[in-house]
């Protein structure tokens, strides 16, 4: 009989391409998060292009949500079992396959499912983020992880010109195209760069516990995503919002119950992933708040308050965001090895919690929203560094890439309630203009009201967050050079 050693929680040494590795792992992240917001420049004129009801086409912005909040948590506890590059390998290629689908969609329902499973791509960010544990010792570890976490931020920020172009100059279906070609370079740089895992529990696949986690979140996303359409009170989202509770909490019944769960709920329990992935929520919230508001102020007419640009201009305006985020790699990754990562999230929540304050009391004009957006970019930077950092030193080897799905998908969770909460306060505050209604500016100011609650709210749970527990014993991994 054979016995295995314990797995170590990092390697003695980085790999010897892992600058390459980080690379392409980034570029891999920004290529999933692009797909959130390539509709956005013709999400207006759906209905149209597709000939069918704005209720239908609504679906192709939803169901990419709620793909990707179920499939992050997934593909990570997936890719602790049975290899993180392989479980990549394929949500990236169901990315090209529903790229290809959705460009070749004449009408609504293909779309859908194209969209749906474009959706899937997100998984390859957490699970990138757990693949640089695997690989560089602890001295890399911080500006790798921010770099690749940032791309949550920065795809969507670099995409959204990009779409505004294609969209002015070419039919609508070549920003699938676009979609596809991006993401076929990513597997095949995924398959030949990145190395095989070598730290897997392997066991059986809860499947009990999928089904319940993807039942639980569509019914409690759903409400959440459609509330302001349906109606707060609406039986259908009733429904979905209390059918959704009550199923995740007989999941989280089974999970505890089960020898290997889908999502440790213990370990999630600790104080130290707890209040962490709280101050996800939050931090996820004060992000979407600015990303809802901003490019519409940017676009109103000047008669009723807003900045009259372009769609185009005011991509431009809010990209040096994203690429804020992106220059905060390298700067969050010296700060976490010199300050730690809890002072970081402080930090980031402040200076978006500092740009709200300036977004209330400024009256608004086009250089101000640069500024204001460019700090809520610093701020999401070192945040979004700081949070997959504590949550890989609270947890297992073993569980990073489940760990990191659950954190990616609380992000997810507080983007989603800000964008129901902003846009019915939007909506509730919206003046005639002309045959419509647009948002007044007390929405306006209510909206930078909610997002600065949201980064107070982030930094006071941050301040709380312990020192993680010692990790109990870790499971033993395959041998090197498996797939």
């Amino acid at each position: 009989m054979t016995t295995t050693a314990p797995i170590p929680t990092r390697p003695a040494a980085a790999h010897p391409r892992s600058g390459l590795i980080i690379a392409v792992l980034a570029f891999a992240g920004m290529g999933a998060s692009f797909m959130q917001t390539i509709l956005i420049p013709i999400q207006a004129k759906l209905p149209e292009l597709l000939d069918a009801a704005r209720e239908d086409t609504a679906w192709v912005i939803t169901v990419t949500l709620l793909v990707s909040a179920i499939c992050v948590p997934i593909s990570g506890k997936l890719g602790d079992m049975f290899g993180k590059r392989r479980v990549a390998l394929v949500l990236l290629a169901l990315l090209v396959t529903g790229s290809v689908i959705a460009a070749l969609s004449p009408t609504v329902v293909p779309l859908i499912i194209g969209r749906g499973l474009q959706g899937t791509g997100m998984g390859v960010i957490p699970l990138g983020i757990a693949i640089l544990r695997d690989i560089l010792p602890p001295r890399r570890l911080g500006g790798a992880i921010a770099l690749v976490s940032a791309t949550l931020g920065v795809g969507g920020a670099l995409g959204l010109p990009l779409s505004a172009f294609v969209t002015e100059h070419f039919d609508w279906h070549a920003l699938f195209w676009v979609a596809a070609a991006i993401s076929t370079v990513s597997f095949v740089l995924f398959a030949t760069i990145i190395p095989a895992s070598v730290l897997r529990t392997g066991g059986r696949i809860d499947l009990i516990g999928a089904l319940g986690l993807a039942l639980g979140l569509v019914g409690v996303l759903l409400g959440v995503s459609k509330g302001n359409e349906w109606g707060w009170g609406a039986p259908q989202t009733l429904v979905c919002l209390i059918g959704g509770v009550v199923v995740l909490l007989v999941w989280g019944v089974y999970e505890l119950r089960f020898a290997n769960p889908l999502v440790d709920l213990r370990v999630s329990a600790r104080p130290s992933v707890l209040l962490t992935n709280l101050s996800s929520i939050a931090m996820g919230f004060a992000l979407f708040s600015s990303s809802i508001v901003f490019p519409q102020l940017l676009e109103l007419p000047t008669q009723t308050g807003g900045l009259g640009l372009t769609l185009l201009q005011a991509s431009f305006v809010l990209m040096p965001s994203g690429l804020a985020m992106l220059a905060m790699s390298p700067v969050a990754g010296r700060l976490e090895r010199s300050i730690g990562a809890k002072p970081l999230l402080v930090a980031g929540a402040s200076i978006i919690a500092v740009s709200y304050v300036g977004a209330v009391l400024v009256d608004l004009q086009v250089w101000h929203v640069l500024v204001f957006n460019i700090l809520i970019g610093i701020g999401i930077g070192l945040g979004y560094a700081a949070m997959p950092t504590l949550i890989m030193q609270a947890v297992p080897a073993t569980e990073t890439g489940a760990a990191n799905g659950l954190n990616t998908l609380m992000r997810a969770l507080g983007t989603s309630v800000a964008a129901a909460v902003i846009a019915a306060i939007l909506a509730d505050s919206a003046v005639p203009f002309g045959d419509t209604f647009v948002p007044s500016g007390e929405g306006f100011e209510l909206a930078f009201v909610f997002g600065l609650v949201a980064a107070v709210a982030c930094a006071l749970i941050a301040v709380f967050i312990p020192k993680p527990e010692p990790h109990t014993a870790e499971q033993p991994s395959l041998p090197e050079g498996v797939v």
